[in-house]
Protein backbone atom coordinates (compact mmCIF):
# COMPACT_ATOMS: atom_id res chain seq x y z
CA UNK A 1 0.00 0.00 0.00
CA UNK A 2 1.64 3.57 -0.75
CA UNK A 3 0.89 6.36 0.63
CA UNK A 4 -1.85 9.29 -0.57
CA UNK A 5 0.10 11.98 -2.63
CA UNK A 6 0.07 15.37 -1.45
CA UNK A 7 -2.96 17.23 -2.89
CA UNK A 8 -1.61 20.76 -2.73
CA UNK A 9 1.88 20.11 -3.93
CA UNK A 10 2.72 21.06 -7.54
CA UNK A 11 3.86 18.98 -10.27
CA UNK A 12 6.98 17.30 -10.03
CA UNK A 13 9.24 15.26 -12.31
CA UNK A 14 9.15 11.17 -11.22
CA UNK A 15 12.10 10.34 -8.62
CA UNK A 16 15.37 8.81 -10.90
CA UNK A 17 16.00 5.61 -9.39
CA UNK A 18 19.30 5.37 -7.04
CA UNK A 19 22.50 4.18 -8.77
CA UNK A 20 22.17 0.52 -7.75
CA UNK A 21 23.00 -2.49 -9.55
CA UNK A 22 19.93 -4.70 -9.57
CA UNK A 23 21.65 -6.95 -7.00
CA UNK A 24 22.08 -4.72 -4.40
CA UNK A 25 25.63 -2.33 -4.21
CA UNK A 26 28.63 -4.96 -4.32
CA UNK A 27 30.41 -3.93 -1.23
CA UNK A 28 26.74 -3.93 0.54
CA UNK A 29 27.99 -5.97 3.58
CA UNK A 30 31.24 -4.03 4.03
CA UNK A 31 29.63 -1.06 3.80
CA UNK A 32 26.63 -2.66 6.10
CA UNK A 33 29.80 -3.21 8.48
CA UNK A 34 30.97 0.49 8.25
CA UNK A 35 27.70 1.89 8.96
CA UNK A 36 27.34 -0.57 11.84
CA UNK A 37 30.84 0.53 13.57
CA UNK A 38 29.40 4.36 13.10
CA UNK A 39 26.36 3.15 14.93
CA UNK A 40 27.75 1.60 17.66
CA UNK A 41 29.83 4.63 18.91
CA UNK A 42 26.79 6.06 19.13
CA UNK A 43 24.83 3.90 21.15
CA UNK A 44 27.30 2.98 23.98
CA UNK A 45 27.40 6.75 24.70
CA UNK A 46 23.70 6.48 25.49
CA UNK A 47 24.46 4.06 28.55
CA UNK A 48 28.49 4.03 29.31
CA UNK A 49 28.34 7.79 31.04
CA UNK A 50 26.13 6.00 33.80
CA UNK A 51 29.33 3.91 35.35
CA UNK A 52 31.09 7.13 35.64
CA UNK A 53 29.13 9.26 38.05
CA UNK A 54 31.16 8.84 41.04
CA UNK A 55 34.22 9.65 39.31
CA UNK A 56 32.58 12.84 37.87
CA UNK A 57 30.93 13.86 41.07
CA UNK A 58 34.45 13.80 42.70
CA UNK A 59 36.45 14.88 39.95
CA UNK A 60 34.58 17.86 38.71
CA UNK A 61 32.83 18.64 41.55
CA UNK A 62 29.84 18.10 39.55
CA UNK A 63 26.03 18.81 41.68
CA UNK A 64 23.34 16.10 41.06
CA UNK A 65 21.88 18.49 38.39
CA UNK A 66 24.92 18.78 36.83
CA UNK A 67 25.17 14.87 36.47
CA UNK A 68 21.67 14.96 35.22
CA UNK A 69 22.26 17.43 32.71
CA UNK A 70 25.18 15.49 31.38
CA UNK A 71 23.28 12.70 30.98
CA UNK A 72 20.01 14.12 29.53
CA UNK A 73 22.13 16.63 27.52
CA UNK A 74 22.92 14.06 24.78
CA UNK A 75 19.74 12.29 24.63
CA UNK A 76 17.60 15.39 24.53
CA UNK A 77 19.84 17.26 21.91
CA UNK A 78 19.71 13.62 19.39
CA UNK A 79 16.25 13.09 20.03
CA UNK A 80 14.96 16.49 19.19
CA UNK A 81 17.07 16.30 15.77
CA UNK A 82 16.16 13.16 14.87
CA UNK A 83 13.82 13.72 12.04
CA UNK A 84 15.62 17.11 11.05
CA UNK A 85 18.70 14.81 10.44
CA UNK A 86 16.69 12.99 8.67
CA UNK A 87 15.85 15.47 6.49
CA UNK A 88 18.80 17.07 5.90
CA UNK A 89 20.13 13.82 5.17
CA UNK A 90 17.65 13.08 1.97
CA UNK A 91 18.10 16.51 0.74
CA UNK A 92 21.66 17.24 1.04
CA UNK A 93 23.02 13.86 0.90
CA UNK A 94 22.83 10.82 3.34
CA UNK A 95 26.84 10.04 2.77
CA UNK A 96 27.64 13.48 3.46
CA UNK A 97 25.57 13.60 6.69
CA UNK A 98 26.65 10.23 7.55
CA UNK A 99 30.16 11.88 7.82
CA UNK A 100 29.58 15.23 9.44
CA UNK A 101 27.99 12.91 11.97
CA UNK A 102 31.40 11.45 12.85
CA UNK A 103 33.09 14.57 12.66
CA UNK A 104 31.06 16.33 15.08
CA UNK A 105 30.27 12.94 17.43
CA UNK A 106 34.26 13.05 17.05
CA UNK A 107 35.03 16.40 18.00
CA UNK A 108 32.43 16.31 20.62
CA UNK A 109 34.34 13.08 22.20
CA UNK A 110 37.36 14.91 22.28
CA UNK A 111 35.95 18.25 24.02
CA UNK A 112 33.79 15.73 26.82
CA UNK A 113 37.17 13.78 27.07
CA UNK A 114 39.52 16.62 28.11
CA UNK A 115 36.82 18.96 29.97
CA UNK A 116 38.08 20.31 33.07
CA UNK A 117 34.54 21.58 34.02
CA UNK A 118 30.99 20.40 34.38
CA UNK A 119 29.62 23.30 31.80
CA UNK A 120 32.32 22.04 29.36
CA UNK A 121 31.37 18.42 29.82
CA UNK A 122 27.43 19.26 29.28
CA UNK A 123 28.15 21.50 26.21
CA UNK A 124 30.79 18.64 24.61
CA UNK A 125 27.65 15.82 25.28
CA UNK A 126 25.07 18.36 23.72
CA UNK A 127 27.38 18.52 20.70
CA UNK A 128 27.63 14.57 20.38
CA UNK A 129 24.03 14.26 20.45
CA UNK A 130 23.97 16.38 17.04
CA UNK A 131 26.48 13.86 15.41
CA UNK A 132 24.28 10.71 17.17
CA UNK A 133 21.42 12.40 15.23
CA UNK A 134 22.59 12.48 12.35
CA UNK A 135 24.48 8.87 12.74
CA UNK A 136 20.95 7.46 13.78
CA UNK A 137 18.94 8.36 10.85
CA UNK A 138 21.56 8.46 8.23
CA UNK A 139 23.11 4.49 9.09
CA UNK A 140 19.55 3.19 8.76
CA UNK A 141 18.93 4.95 5.46
CA UNK A 142 21.77 3.96 3.55
CA UNK A 143 21.05 0.74 4.31
CA UNK A 144 18.12 0.79 2.92
CA UNK A 145 19.23 1.89 -0.48
CA UNK A 146 22.38 -0.44 -0.67
CA UNK A 147 20.06 -3.84 -0.24
CA UNK A 148 17.91 -5.14 -2.22
CA UNK A 149 14.24 -5.41 -0.86
CA UNK A 150 14.66 -9.17 -0.05
CA UNK A 151 17.77 -8.65 1.41
CA UNK A 152 16.87 -5.44 3.79
CA UNK A 153 15.28 -7.62 6.48
CA UNK A 154 18.58 -9.08 7.26
CA UNK A 155 20.41 -6.30 6.93
CA UNK A 156 18.13 -4.15 9.25
CA UNK A 157 18.64 -7.13 11.43
CA UNK A 158 22.38 -6.67 12.26
CA UNK A 159 21.26 -3.34 12.36
CA UNK A 160 19.33 -3.82 15.40
CA UNK A 161 21.42 -6.46 16.93
CA UNK A 162 23.95 -3.28 16.83
CA UNK A 163 21.56 -1.45 18.92
CA UNK A 164 20.72 -4.40 21.03
CA UNK A 165 24.89 -4.67 21.19
CA UNK A 166 25.83 -1.27 22.46
CA UNK A 167 22.97 -0.97 24.82
CA UNK A 168 24.46 -3.86 26.88
CA UNK A 169 28.08 -3.16 26.26
CA UNK A 170 28.13 0.26 27.33
CA UNK A 171 28.57 -0.38 30.96
CA UNK A 172 30.37 -3.27 30.81
CA UNK A 173 33.21 -0.99 28.79
CA UNK A 174 33.06 1.79 31.11
CA UNK A 175 33.21 -0.13 34.01
CA UNK A 176 36.58 -1.63 32.56
CA UNK A 177 37.86 1.69 31.63
CA UNK A 178 36.88 3.15 34.85
CA UNK A 179 39.16 0.17 36.41
CA UNK A 180 42.06 0.89 34.00
CA UNK A 181 41.91 4.40 32.85
CA UNK A 182 40.48 7.86 34.13
CA UNK A 183 37.56 9.08 33.18
CA UNK A 184 37.79 11.05 30.14
CA UNK A 185 39.20 8.14 28.32
CA UNK A 186 35.38 6.73 28.24
CA UNK A 187 35.14 9.59 25.69
CA UNK A 188 37.96 9.22 24.10
CA UNK A 189 37.61 5.90 23.05
CA UNK A 190 35.48 6.88 20.29
CA UNK A 191 37.93 8.87 18.31
CA UNK A 192 39.92 6.21 16.59
CA UNK A 193 36.70 4.28 15.89
CA UNK A 194 35.22 7.65 14.86
CA UNK A 195 38.28 8.01 12.57
CA UNK A 196 38.26 4.54 11.26
CA UNK A 197 34.58 4.74 9.94
CA UNK A 198 34.87 8.30 8.77
CA UNK A 199 37.98 6.75 6.55
CA UNK A 200 35.62 4.08 5.15
CA UNK A 201 32.90 6.35 4.86
CA UNK A 202 34.93 8.76 2.51
CA UNK A 203 36.10 5.17 0.12
CA UNK A 204 32.91 2.51 0.35
CA UNK A 205 29.95 4.31 0.78
CA UNK A 206 28.09 5.41 -2.32
CA UNK A 207 25.78 9.27 -2.32
CA UNK A 208 22.09 8.76 -2.19
CA UNK A 209 19.90 11.89 -1.93
CA UNK A 210 16.06 12.77 -2.82
CA UNK A 211 16.23 13.99 -6.88
CA UNK A 212 13.30 15.84 -6.15
CA UNK A 213 15.20 18.19 -4.37
CA UNK A 214 12.71 19.64 -2.17
CA UNK A 215 12.84 22.64 -0.65
CA UNK A 216 14.21 22.79 2.93
CA UNK A 217 10.99 22.94 5.64
CA UNK A 218 13.20 25.29 7.85
CA UNK A 219 9.76 26.18 10.35
CA UNK A 220 9.22 22.40 10.25
CA UNK A 221 12.33 21.29 11.40
CA UNK A 222 12.31 23.95 14.05
CA UNK A 223 8.84 23.42 15.40
CA UNK A 224 9.70 19.29 15.59
CA UNK A 225 13.42 19.91 17.43
CA UNK A 226 11.58 22.13 19.84
CA UNK A 227 8.56 20.11 20.11
CA UNK A 228 9.93 17.12 20.55
CA UNK A 229 12.59 18.33 23.18
CA UNK A 230 10.07 19.23 25.45
CA UNK A 231 8.18 16.63 25.33
CA UNK A 232 11.25 13.77 25.73
CA UNK A 233 12.43 16.34 28.88
CA UNK A 234 9.32 16.00 30.47
CA UNK A 235 9.47 12.71 30.42
CA UNK A 236 12.67 12.68 31.90
CA UNK A 237 11.52 15.35 34.94
CA UNK A 238 8.41 13.64 35.69
CA UNK A 239 9.73 10.42 37.94
CA UNK A 240 12.13 13.22 39.78
CA UNK A 241 9.67 16.26 39.94
CA UNK A 242 6.61 14.97 40.13
CA UNK A 243 4.29 14.80 37.20
CA UNK A 244 2.18 17.69 38.53
CA UNK A 245 5.13 19.65 38.80
CA UNK A 246 5.23 23.39 37.29
CA UNK A 247 7.78 22.06 35.73
CA UNK A 248 6.86 19.12 33.77
CA UNK A 249 3.40 20.55 33.15
CA UNK A 250 5.13 23.36 31.23
CA UNK A 251 7.47 21.52 29.17
CA UNK A 252 4.21 19.05 28.64
CA UNK A 253 1.89 21.79 27.69
CA UNK A 254 4.88 23.40 25.42
CA UNK A 255 5.62 20.38 23.62
CA UNK A 256 1.55 19.60 23.04
CA UNK A 257 1.34 23.06 21.46
CA UNK A 258 4.51 22.67 19.47
CA UNK A 259 3.63 19.60 17.83
CA UNK A 260 0.21 20.31 17.13
CA UNK A 261 1.36 23.15 14.91
CA UNK A 262 4.13 20.89 13.56
CA UNK A 263 1.58 18.69 12.28
CA UNK A 264 -0.62 21.26 11.31
CA UNK A 265 2.23 22.93 9.40
CA UNK A 266 3.60 20.07 7.89
CA UNK A 267 -0.39 19.17 6.18
CA UNK A 268 -0.89 22.62 4.59
CA UNK A 269 3.11 23.17 2.88
CA UNK A 270 3.89 21.76 -0.66
CA UNK A 271 6.88 20.45 0.62
CA UNK A 272 6.40 18.81 4.20
CA UNK A 273 9.32 17.47 6.15
CA UNK A 274 7.20 14.48 7.23
CA UNK A 275 4.12 14.28 5.18
CA UNK A 276 0.76 13.57 7.15
CA UNK A 277 -0.56 11.20 4.93
CA UNK A 278 1.85 8.59 5.84
CA UNK A 279 -0.33 8.21 8.89
CA UNK A 280 -3.02 7.37 6.51
CA UNK A 281 -1.05 3.81 5.93
CA UNK A 282 -2.34 1.21 8.06
CA UNK A 283 1.07 -0.81 7.72
CA UNK A 284 3.07 2.49 8.77
CA UNK A 285 0.38 3.37 11.24
CA UNK A 286 0.64 -0.30 12.88
CA UNK A 287 4.42 -0.50 12.44
CA UNK A 288 4.63 2.84 14.75
CA UNK A 289 1.75 1.89 17.31
CA UNK A 290 3.72 -1.39 18.05
CA UNK A 291 7.63 0.66 17.60
CA UNK A 292 6.03 2.75 20.96
CA UNK A 293 5.31 -0.28 22.80
CA UNK A 294 7.92 -2.79 22.43
CA UNK A 295 10.93 0.18 23.34
CA UNK A 296 7.95 0.91 26.27
CA UNK A 297 8.20 -2.21 27.93
CA UNK A 298 11.89 -3.67 27.09
CA UNK A 299 13.28 -0.27 28.02
CA UNK A 300 11.49 0.30 30.81
CA UNK A 301 11.99 -3.25 31.93
CA UNK A 302 15.31 -3.46 31.73
CA UNK A 303 15.91 -0.33 33.58
CA UNK A 304 14.31 -1.66 36.49
CA UNK A 305 15.51 -5.21 36.34
CA UNK A 306 19.10 -3.80 36.84
CA UNK A 307 17.93 -1.77 39.75
CA UNK A 308 16.23 -5.40 40.94
CA UNK A 309 20.08 -6.71 40.68
CA UNK A 310 21.49 -3.95 42.17
CA UNK A 311 19.42 -3.38 44.93
CA UNK A 312 17.83 -6.33 46.12
CA UNK A 313 20.09 -9.15 44.85
CA UNK A 314 22.94 -7.00 45.93
CA UNK A 315 24.96 -7.80 42.25
CA UNK A 316 27.32 -4.70 41.81
CA UNK A 317 27.28 -2.92 38.33
CA UNK A 318 29.84 -4.99 36.33
CA UNK A 319 28.25 -8.58 37.64
CA UNK A 320 24.48 -6.69 36.75
CA UNK A 321 25.33 -5.81 33.59
CA UNK A 322 26.87 -9.43 32.96
CA UNK A 323 23.62 -10.91 33.67
CA UNK A 324 22.16 -8.84 31.79
CA UNK A 325 24.05 -10.00 29.02
CA UNK A 326 22.17 -13.39 27.79
CA UNK A 327 19.42 -10.67 26.45
CA UNK A 328 22.07 -8.57 23.92
CA UNK A 329 23.16 -12.39 23.02
CA UNK A 330 20.25 -13.78 21.93
CA UNK A 331 19.75 -10.74 19.56
CA UNK A 332 22.89 -10.87 18.22
CA UNK A 333 23.29 -14.40 17.64
CA UNK A 334 19.36 -14.42 15.62
CA UNK A 335 20.09 -11.74 13.62
CA UNK A 336 23.95 -12.41 12.73
CA UNK A 337 23.05 -15.46 11.69
CA UNK A 338 20.23 -14.68 9.62
CA UNK A 339 17.85 -17.06 11.94
CA UNK A 340 15.62 -14.74 12.51
CA UNK A 341 14.94 -12.74 8.79
CA UNK A 342 14.21 -16.39 7.86
CA UNK A 343 11.78 -16.70 10.68
CA UNK A 344 10.69 -13.64 9.79
CA UNK A 345 10.43 -14.32 5.84
CA UNK A 346 8.71 -17.51 6.32
CA UNK A 347 5.71 -15.82 8.67
CA UNK A 348 5.09 -12.70 7.28
CA UNK A 349 5.45 -9.52 9.01
CA UNK A 350 2.56 -9.25 11.24
CA UNK A 351 2.91 -12.67 12.19
CA UNK A 352 6.35 -12.00 13.16
CA UNK A 353 5.68 -9.06 15.11
CA UNK A 354 2.76 -10.56 17.11
CA UNK A 355 4.78 -13.77 17.86
CA UNK A 356 7.51 -11.83 19.35
CA UNK A 357 5.99 -9.09 21.39
CA UNK A 358 4.04 -12.23 22.99
CA UNK A 359 7.34 -13.73 23.67
CA UNK A 360 8.96 -11.09 24.81
CA UNK A 361 5.53 -10.34 27.00
CA UNK A 362 6.12 -13.81 28.55
CA UNK A 363 9.69 -13.32 29.45
CA UNK A 364 8.80 -10.28 31.20
CA UNK A 365 5.97 -12.15 33.17
CA UNK A 366 9.22 -14.82 34.09
CA UNK A 367 11.13 -12.23 35.13
CA UNK A 368 8.36 -11.01 37.67
CA UNK A 369 7.45 -13.82 39.04
CA UNK A 370 10.29 -16.33 38.78
CA UNK A 371 12.95 -14.19 39.87
CA UNK A 372 12.12 -14.64 43.42
CA UNK A 373 13.56 -18.44 43.07
CA UNK A 374 16.82 -17.36 41.34
CA UNK A 375 18.60 -16.36 38.50
CA UNK A 376 17.33 -19.38 36.11
CA UNK A 377 14.36 -17.57 36.13
CA UNK A 378 15.36 -14.36 35.20
CA UNK A 379 17.18 -16.02 32.47
CA UNK A 380 14.61 -17.83 31.12
CA UNK A 381 12.69 -14.40 30.92
CA UNK A 382 15.80 -12.44 29.51
CA UNK A 383 15.80 -15.32 26.70
CA UNK A 384 12.46 -15.02 25.35
CA UNK A 385 12.58 -11.51 25.31
CA UNK A 386 16.23 -11.55 23.46
CA UNK A 387 13.92 -13.94 21.10
CA UNK A 388 11.18 -12.03 20.92
CA UNK A 389 12.75 -8.68 19.99
CA UNK A 390 15.06 -10.41 17.16
CA UNK A 391 12.33 -11.15 15.42
CA UNK A 392 9.95 -8.06 16.55
CA UNK A 393 12.25 -5.08 16.09
CA UNK A 394 13.97 -5.82 12.92
CA UNK A 395 10.25 -6.37 11.60
CA UNK A 396 9.05 -3.24 12.61
CA UNK A 397 12.02 -1.20 11.64
CA UNK A 398 11.52 -2.61 8.44
CA UNK A 399 7.79 -2.02 8.17
CA UNK A 400 8.37 1.69 9.04
CA UNK A 401 11.10 2.02 6.59
CA UNK A 402 9.46 -0.06 3.79
CA UNK A 403 6.05 2.11 3.81
CA UNK A 404 7.71 5.38 3.25
CA UNK A 405 8.78 6.15 -0.55
CA UNK A 406 12.36 5.71 -0.86
CA UNK A 407 13.49 9.07 -1.91
CA UNK A 408 12.30 9.59 2.18
CA UNK A 409 14.45 7.37 3.43
CA UNK A 410 16.12 9.56 5.87
CA UNK A 411 12.75 11.06 7.29
CA UNK A 412 12.04 7.27 7.60
CA UNK A 413 15.22 6.53 9.35
CA UNK A 414 14.22 9.69 11.79
CA UNK A 415 10.72 8.94 12.13
CA UNK A 416 12.02 5.14 13.49
CA UNK A 417 15.14 6.57 15.62
CA UNK A 418 11.92 9.15 17.50
CA UNK A 419 9.49 6.28 17.90
CA UNK A 420 12.74 4.42 19.91
CA UNK A 421 13.57 7.35 22.46
CA UNK A 422 9.85 8.40 22.82
CA UNK A 423 8.75 4.59 24.04
CA UNK A 424 11.99 4.27 26.10
CA UNK A 425 11.97 7.40 27.65
CA UNK A 426 7.95 6.66 28.19
CA UNK A 427 8.72 3.03 29.58
CA UNK A 428 11.14 4.24 32.09
CA UNK A 429 9.18 6.86 33.38
CA UNK A 430 5.58 5.17 33.39
CA UNK A 431 6.99 1.82 34.74
CA UNK A 432 9.26 3.17 37.28
CA UNK A 433 6.19 5.52 38.49
CA UNK A 434 4.14 2.23 39.00
CA UNK A 435 7.08 0.99 41.22
CA UNK A 436 7.40 3.88 43.21
CA UNK A 437 3.56 4.05 43.80
CA UNK A 438 3.83 0.54 44.83
CA UNK A 439 6.73 0.56 46.77
CA UNK A 440 4.82 4.01 48.73
CA UNK A 441 1.57 1.75 49.40
CA UNK A 442 3.84 -1.30 51.37
CA UNK A 443 6.17 1.23 52.87
CA UNK A 444 4.21 4.88 53.36
CA UNK A 445 6.93 6.24 55.52
CA UNK A 446 10.06 5.23 52.92
CA UNK A 447 11.97 7.59 51.58
CA UNK A 448 12.07 8.77 47.90
CA UNK A 449 14.23 6.46 46.96
CA UNK A 450 15.18 2.55 47.94
CA UNK A 451 18.91 3.44 49.00
CA UNK A 452 17.51 6.52 51.00
CA UNK A 453 14.47 4.02 52.65
CA UNK A 454 17.31 1.72 53.64
CA UNK A 455 19.69 4.28 55.08
CA UNK A 456 17.14 5.38 57.48
CA UNK A 457 15.93 1.64 58.22
CA UNK A 458 16.98 1.12 62.23
CA UNK A 459 16.88 -2.99 62.22
CA UNK A 460 17.49 -5.42 59.98
CA UNK A 461 14.37 -6.90 60.46
CA UNK A 462 12.65 -3.11 58.63
CA UNK A 463 16.03 -3.47 56.07
CA UNK A 464 13.91 -6.76 55.01
CA UNK A 465 10.25 -5.46 54.75
CA UNK A 466 11.77 -1.97 52.72
CA UNK A 467 13.61 -4.47 50.55
CA UNK A 468 10.46 -7.13 49.43
CA UNK A 469 8.20 -3.80 49.42
CA UNK A 470 10.35 -2.29 46.55
CA UNK A 471 10.48 -6.12 45.21
CA UNK A 472 6.83 -6.03 44.83
CA UNK A 473 6.65 -3.21 43.14
CA UNK A 474 9.06 -4.08 40.85
CA UNK A 475 7.42 -7.34 39.69
CA UNK A 476 4.07 -5.03 39.42
CA UNK A 477 5.93 -2.62 37.06
CA UNK A 478 7.28 -5.44 34.84
CA UNK A 479 3.47 -6.89 34.62
CA UNK A 480 2.68 -4.05 33.45
CA UNK A 481 5.32 -3.58 30.91
CA UNK A 482 4.18 -7.13 30.12
CA UNK A 483 0.94 -5.66 29.07
CA UNK A 484 1.82 -3.07 27.55
CA UNK A 485 4.31 -4.75 24.91
CA UNK A 486 1.43 -7.73 24.41
CA UNK A 487 -1.24 -5.19 23.68
CA UNK A 488 1.69 -3.74 20.67
CA UNK A 489 1.82 -6.82 19.71
CA UNK A 490 -1.81 -7.14 18.99
CA UNK A 491 -2.20 -3.56 17.62
CA UNK A 492 0.56 -3.80 15.01
CA UNK A 493 -0.14 -7.25 13.73
CA UNK A 494 -3.86 -6.45 13.59
CA UNK A 495 -2.95 -3.17 11.84
CA UNK A 496 -0.78 -4.62 9.28
CA UNK A 497 -2.43 -7.49 8.53
CA UNK A 498 -5.22 -5.02 7.55
CA UNK A 499 -2.61 -3.16 5.20
CA UNK A 500 -1.40 -6.35 3.92
CA UNK A 501 -5.39 -7.47 2.53
CA UNK A 502 -6.32 -3.84 1.30
CA UNK A 503 -2.90 -4.02 -0.50
CA UNK A 504 -3.96 -7.58 -2.14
Amino acid sequence: MTTSPQEQAPAQPEPQPQPQSPGGHPQRWLILGVICLAQLTVLLDNTILNVAIPSLTSELGAATSDIQWMINAYSLVQSGLLLTAGSAADRYGRKKMLAVGLVLFGVGSLVAGLADSSGQLIAARAGMGIGGALLMTTTLAVAMQIFTPEEQPKAIGIWAAVNSLGFATGPLLGGFMLDHFWWGAIFLINLPVAALALVAVVILVPESANPQGDRPDLLGALLSTIGMSSLVFAIISGPEHGWTSGRVLASASVAVVVLAGFAYWESRIPYPMLDMHFFRNRRFTGAVAGAVLITFGMGGSLFLLTQHMQFVLGYGPLEAGLRTAPLALMIVALNFTGVAAKWSGKLGTPVSIGLGMTAMAAGLVSIATLTEHGYPGTLLGLVLIGAGAAVASPAMAHAIMSAIPPEKAGVGAGINGTVAEFGQGLGVAVLGAVLNSRFAALIPVAASSLPGALAAAGSAEEKGRITDAFASGLETSQLVGAVAVLAGGVVAAGLLRRAERAGA
